[in-house]
């Protein structure tokens, strides 16, 4: 399973040009085939975004989250395994929807991102380049 970063999942969904052509590929694809993923911390993200005024969306966010898992996006609850390895995260940044995003991918996702703090991270991580 694939496991979309936060702005990978606002760039498929806005159709932003950042995402690159192999990494739009790789996500319908898997979107057709009930293989992607984000994790619940993602919506929190956004909603937190949202309420600072980061993100000029106009949208109900429970509504479009509702929607995103009606269309097969597979929603990953945070759960005590994954809360507990996001803090033990040895020498990666301290966002902790960042720390939980990568912890998730570790239970044998490939995390798509274009965050170049976690790409640049040492641990035994599946990434994939957004940008490509």
């Amino acid at each position: 399973m694939i496991l979309l970063d936060t702005h990978v999942l606002l760039w498929q969904e806005q159709g932003d040009r950042r995402l690159g052509p192999q990494a739009r590929r790789t996500i319908v694809q898997a979107l057709d085939a009930g293989q992607a993923a984000v994790s619940a911390i993602s919506f929190w993200e956004v909603g937190m975004r949202m309420q600072k005024g980061q993100l000029a969306l106009r949208f109900d966010l429970d509504a479009w989250r509702r929607d995103l898992l009606d269309q097969g996006l597979v929603e990953i609850p945070v759960n005590g395994r994954v809360a507990a390895r996001a803090g033990l995260l040895p020498d990666l940044h301290g966002d902790p929807a960042d720390r939980i995003i990568v912890a998730t991918a570790l239970e044998g996702h490939q995390l798509i991102t274009a965050d170049e703090r976690i790409l640049a991270w040492p641990g035994a991580l599946d990434c994939a380049r957004a940008t490509e």
